[in-house]
């Protein structure tokens, strides 16, 4: 038993914590932005020719591409029996020998699905302009992805330069808008051009001339007469540093705000990343002017604080409610060595959990809740039976080997019962599947180490309890109880022959319940639904607005 209790001590720390189990959803997503593009555009240009491309990969299970204003996203997922990795290769393959992609499409972006879980979102709320929001974001990036992991900003436009041309200046040099619209188009590039190979190295030739500020802009020359004279955008220009036109927009507690959504990985701790969320901003409020606010929101986590925290409540009374009960029948040695078969089974378990790779989630946590019910019966009918043996007159020793023993096919039945209902859950396959297994993973392991703790390690430490049971008075309180229960026990055994008597009529009465309990669920009397409807703390308002609405 101590060993079993040391390993889950140490064990127990090390324990990963997070909202789900990880799941393997073996889906690719492959983002292009084509600017300006219609829904119907992207489907022609941009879908279509991924959809011809990746075709013949191997073991695609499903792919759909969906187009949008500017923008089409495919998801391709792949069937169970594949190996990701290759699958994950074979189309980005793939991707890069598309060539009649339009030549205003950004490059492709390939990405796998499903490898982060969202921990919290942190909404930055300030008085102040976007540029200046969107500069404060860009300065910190590099210091939200060291310290908080994943991370990405929603509900903040790109950054745009408007350039607002004078017409009158137009007029004088003699210039079109589309003019001008070319040459910025010509000269604000980033691209390579070329190599230089020598015969002591090779030289890469890149045309870097891409502005980055509305400064660096003013000064792209437009035009550049005989005598050397250049005209520059400044010259005919006004530049402005603002952000595309806002498909959305959000506020929090009134202000324009961008939402952090703060993501981990597979290996990380979900509640350890929320408390270095909450250390970070904690820091960063300090330096910030008072205009600006960091704010904790969607914190998926707290429903794991709270699930973990009903299991302990539940736990401990259990415990106590059984540790008084068994007192009432046997005294406190025997209720102490009953009771802690339960804390012996949760601490066992978590090696074993820890050993195949299983976290503290919603589900191991419901397994957990269902084990309480269930891993203290063994123990208390054990040594229910060893007190009976040694009310016979036998020794404590003889005793804890016959009252074993004695019931030993029916606790072993039980178990075997409950291993064969969860057992097939271990065998499903999809994605419930991979959800559903840690739920029969954890119920195994704990009635498993319950039912080696109730019958190697129980009946020893009772044997022992019971030597010394004898030499200690009874309490005036279990001789009262005592009393009272056999007079209970009389009453009902008088009940139940009452009821042998009438069994026709009994046995009647209850076949009638079931039919009538069988007739609500047929009638619809009693709904059904494959999962409760759950009162939840967020609500959401939605509003349609005529086509073109402003924000």
């Amino acid at each position: 038993m101590g060993l079993l209790i040391i390993m889950g001590l140490v064990t127990l720390p090390t324990l990963k914590r997070e909202t789900f189990p990880e799941i393997e959803h073996y889906e690719i997503e492959v983002k292009v932005v084509y600017p300006g593009a219609t829904p119907r555009e992207i489907e022609q240009k941009i879908c279509k020719p991924i959809e011809n491309t990746i075709d013949g990969t191997s073991y695609i299970d499903e792919m759909r591409c969906e187009s949008r204003q500017s923008m089409a996203i495919a998801t391709i997922k792949m069937q169970e029996q594949g190996d990701f990795v290759q699958f994950n290769n074979d189309i980005r393959s793939a991707i890069d020998e598309v060539e009649n992609f339009p030549e205003d499409s950004e490059e492709p972006i390939i990405k796998e699905l499903g490898r982060t879980q969202d921990v919290v979102t942190v909404a930055l709320s300030a008085n102040i302009p976007k540029p200046e929001l969107k500069a404060r974001l860009s300065k910190r990036s590099a210091c939200y992805a060291h310290r908080v992991f994943h991370w990405s900003v929603s509900k903040l436009p790109k950054r745009q330069f408007q350039v607002q041309l004078a017409q009158e200046k137009l007029r004088l040099y003699g210039i079109s808008l589309q003019t001008v619209a070319n040459i910025i188009g010509q000269q604000n590039l980033d691209l390579p051009t070329g190599e230089i190979q020598t015969a002591e190295r090779d030289y890469q030739i890149r045309f870097n001339d891409e502005r980055r500020s509305p400064t660096e802009l003013k000064d792209l020359v437009i035009i550049t007469g005989e005598q050397g004279n250049e005209v520059r955008l400044g010259d005919i220009a006004t530049i402005i540093d603002s952000f595309e036109k806002a498909e959305d927009m959000a506020t929090y507690n009134n202000m324009p705000t961008a939402f952090l959504k703060i993501r981990k990985n597979s290996q990380d701790d979900s509640l350890r990343v929320l408390e270095q969320v909450e250390d970070f901003i904690a820091q960063e409020q300090q330096g910030l002017p008072e205009q600006v606010y960091f704010n904790l929101t969607q914190d998926f986590t707290s429903i794991v604080e709270d699930r973990i925290a009903l299991l302990i409540s539940n736990a401990w009374q259990g415990l106590l409610l059984v540790f008084a009960v068994m007192w009432l029948f046997f005294g406190t040695r025997y209720a102490f060595w009953v009771v802690m078969g339960l804390p012996v089974s949760f601490l066992a378990s978590a090696f074993i959990l820890a050993q195949f790779g299983i976290s503290v989630n919603m589900l191991s946590m419901v397994a957990l809740l269902l084990a309480l019910g269930i891993l203290m019966d063994d123990a208390i009918v054990i040594s229910e039976s060893i007190g009976k043996h040694i009310s016979l007159g036998k020794t404590p020793v003889q005793a804890a080997i016959d009252g074993t023993m004695a019931v030993k096919n029916g606790v072993l039945s039980s178990y075997i019962t409950t291993l064969c209902i969860f057992t097939g859950l271990l065998f499903l396959s999809g994605d419930i599947g991979q959800l559903l297994f840690t739920i029969p993973a954890v119920l195994i392991s704990v009635i498993s180490i319950s039912l080696v703790e109730a019958f190697l390690i129980l009946p020893h430490h009772l044997q022992h309890s019971l030597q010394h049971a004898s030499e200690q008075p009874i309490p005036k309180v279990r001789q009262r109880f005592s009393f009272y229960f056999e007079k209970l026990h009389l009453k009902v055994n008088g009940w139940v022959k009452k009821l042998i008597i009438y069994r026709y009529l009994f046995m009647g009465s209850v076949v009638g319940v079931f039919i009538l309990s069988v007739s609500l669920l047929a009638s619809g009397v009693v709904k059904f639904s494959a999962f409760p409807n759950v009162e939840g703390d967020l609500l959401q308002a939605r509003v349609l607005m005529p086509v073109g609405t402003s924000l």
